[in-house]
């Protein structure tokens, strides 16, 4: 229960890198094009997964038993009741729209087998993937055999064209299918090299291999020639799995034989993409969720008078319209003090908007920037001040009236606050980018730092803390406004008050020295989430409100004494979990959730931690958020990944599918639901079961979508 405290320095963390994936992936059908870009600046970090086992997995697969005990129950098995067409060896069954929504409903309800069945199956396992198979099967050979407890539904839209029509969970032909010979087969998606336990690409085409598919389409002649393809494949994988002696249960194709306008008017809960193009916002949909969590987040809030921090508004939009000045920080802009101060000194024309550029964090590095840049960041400070008060710089010192001290020799405070004159009316000024933190956080900190005139450390602190900012900076960045911070305080107002009245500025806090510009993540008011290096520092994580630490899988390392002084009872350590795929986390669910929810009711805040906060943390927090805000899986995992500042959170396989096994335990119990209210799972609990917002190859083809954009 107690971390180890070492008697080392401890170490600064080093940024997570991007990566390349490790394994092939197969194409995925376009997002409808509704969907917004890819949040920026992101990236995948990598996640060591830790030495290869030497045990077997702690929990082995089920033994096979009888095919009615294994297999899930569905509306489409045994297909007795569907009109059956023949041809040769192979059949299809007939299915309307009714048939397709109740299937679907159906099988929402149905418990997923136990992930000590299906894995490391849905890893990838193929025979000439020497690393994979050696890591998973050193000793159990048979886990490589498909699970014979699977039963899905595969939805497949005929002419692939996914932009439009599409009903919920919908795959193209492509993704799952080899087409173009005379015999079409299921493709070989398990990876033949690398190593990977984050193949969620290849999930889809998986789960079809284990699913009866329904084909529907307006198009009946290509519905029926797809739905014969597809029933040829199938007979070829059994007929493999039988040469092979490997048990596998019957799976059968179906053809809608409903047209698009029938679902779209008695089934509109399954319609994902309506026939215009559009999203229904009747499915969830991972890219407008995490959009959707990123606005909530990061919506524009006033930091200072008149001056306010977001995110980038629409152009033309009414909250564009409600400044004077947009100040947008990117990679391309650059430092223009003298615009601002032509703004200050010229007419004031109230129907006029001026948009100006700033450069982004992490542009300036050191030790390559000047005095020309810290004068120019200085100067934006100042012209952004007193636009937002609506005043101007008094004379210069050499041109103002001597002010003499007195009997105590003080020079009196008039000196000071003769500085500045109101002059103007103020004006609101925004500081956005993309994302809301990410390229405008030096500027952010620089100006909060000078307007309110404290030290850098306390005024990052304090946009975190009392602003409720997230911040997002870059190791450059902690060295350039460390490096100005005397100049910015000399240069401010509230600084020089500050100084007369209170004395000189307090010395940097211990923490800032361990500092690499980021914060752990806050999740919610009362759990961070973080990485090795968040746990590392104390100091910080005190300033931060936080005091409690759970770590996962790893140990945090501290000087002699600091866990004395932390409280051992304050800590918490799940042992020996591994980021590699067989190592479960759902059996510490219970004991992780019951520790942070310790700190929640004694007003304090939990910090969850593995080594670098993505995986095996993000777990953890994903787990409490589906619980305490009533939330799906599918819901809890974008809100969580869009609260983790840009790392993209990457729960390999084996976790993710143990979340949606979580969200079944807690829709039996009552403690969530498919939406963000949790209403639905409330009538849930009354009617006694479960229902999932999203099955589970539906799932992994959003992320494997969502992804794409930041693997090279």
């Amino acid at each position: 229960m107690a971390t180890i405290a070492l008697s080392r320095p401890v170490a600064s963390h080093r940024p997570s890198s991007n990566i390349s994936p490790l394994t092939p992936t197969i194409t995925l059908d376009s997002h409808p094009s509704q969907c917004p870009g890819p949040v920026p600046n992101k990236h995948i970090p990598v996640c060591p997964p830790g030495p290869m086992p030497q045990e077997e997995p702690s929990t082995p697969p089920r033994s096979p038993g009888k095919e009615e005990e294994q297999l899930p129950r569905s509306l489409l098995y045994p297909p007795d009741k569907f009109h059956r067409v023949e041809m040769g060896r192979l059949a299809v069954y007939k299915i309307d729209a009714d048939g397709v929504a109740a299937a679907l409903d159906h099988l929402a309800r149905q418990p997923l087998p136990e992930p000590s069945q299906v894995f490391p199956w849905l890893h990838g396992l193929h025979p000439n993937n020497q690393i994979q198979q050696a890591f998973f099967m050193a000793q159990k050979r048979a886990l490589r055999r498909t699970p014979p407890c699977l039963r899905g539904i595969t939805i497949v839209k005929a002419d692939g064209e996914l932009n439009v029509s599409r009903l919920k969970g919908a795959i193209a032909p492509h993704e799952f299918l080899q087409l173009g010979g005379s015999a079409p087969e299921f493709l070989d998606v398990d990876p033949k090299d690398g190593f990977s336990v984050r193949n969620f690409q290849i999930q889809a085409a998986k789960s079809a291999m284990t699913s009866d598919i329904i084909v529907y389409g307006d198009d009946d002649a290509a519905v029926r020639k797809l739905g014969w393809d597809i029933a040829g494949a199938q007979q070829r994988w059994r007929d493999k799995h039988e040469a092979l002696n490997h048990h596998l249960p019957p799976y059968s194709t179906f053809i809608c034989v409903s047209p698009f306008a029938e679902f779209e008017k008695r089934h509109p809960e399954i319609v994902a993409v309506n026939s215009a193009g559009l999203l229904t916002g009747n499915v969830l949909d991972f890219f407008h969720q995490e959009r959707r969590e990123m606005y909530e987040m990061t919506r524009a809030s006033e930091i200072s008078p008149n001056v306010w921090l977001g995110p980038t508004p629409e152009p033309g939009s009414e909250d564009e319209q409600g400044y004077d000045i947009l100040i947008e920080c990117s990679d391309l802009g650059r430092l223009n003090p003298a615009a601002l101060r032509a703004i200050s000194e010229g007419p004031d024309d109230e129907s006029k908007q001026f948009h100006l550029d700033f450069p982004s964090s992490g542009s300036i590095l050191a030790p390559t920037w000047s005095h020309a840049e810290a004068d120019g960041i200085v100067e934006t400070c100042k012209w952004i001040y007193h636009l937002a008060h609506g005043t101007r710089p008094g004379p210069p010192a050499d041109e103002q009236q001597p002010q003499h001290p007195d009997a105590d020799g003080d020079i009196p405070m008039t000196a000071i606050t003769t500085a500045t004159t109101a002059t103007a009316r103020p004006r609101s000024i925004l500081i956005h980018c993309g994302d809301g933190y990410t390229e405008s956080t030096m500027l952010a900190v620089a100006y909060h730092s000078f307007s309110t005139g404290r030290p850098v450390p306390a005024a990052w602190l304090d946009l975190h803390t009392s602003q409720q900012r997230n911040c997002f900076a870059y190791p450059a960045d902690v060295a350039l406004l460390s490096a100005i911070n005397q100049r910015l305080l000399q240069a401010s107002p509230a600084a020089a008050a500050a100084a007369a009245h209170d004395g000189p500025a307090p010395e940097e806090p211990r923490w800032f020295a361990g500092f690499d510009g980021s914060f752990p993540s806050r999740i919610l008011d009362y759990l961070y989430l973080g990485n090795l290096g968040h746990a590392n520092n104390p100091d910080l994580l005190k300033a931060l409100g936080i005091g409690q630490i759970l770590s996962v899988g790893e140990t945090a390392m501290w000087r002699d004494g600091e866990l004395d002084e932390w409280g051992p009872e304050n800590t918490c350590v799940v042992q020996g979990v591994q980021d590699n795929g067989i190592d479960p986390l759902t059996d510490e669910f219970e004991r992780c959730l019951a520790f942070i929810d310790r700190g929640r009711a004694n007003g304090t805040a939990t910090l969850v931690h593995c080594r670098v906060g993505v995986s095996r943390s993000a777990t953890i927090c994903i787990a409490e958020v589906m619980g305490r805000l009533r939330m799906s899986f599918p819901r809890a995992y974008c809100f969580v990944r869009a609260r983790r500042l840009n790392v993209i959170i990457q729960p390999h396989l084996r976790f993710a599918y143990e979340l949606l096994k979580w969200e079944e335990i807690l829709q039996s119990r009552g403690g969530n639901g498919s939406g963000a209210d949790g209403s639905e799972g409330a009538q849930e609990e009354r009617r006694g079961g479960f229902k999932r917002e999203l099955e589970w190859a539906e799932i992994a083809r959003e992320i494997a979508l969502m992804n794409r954009p930041y693997a090279r």
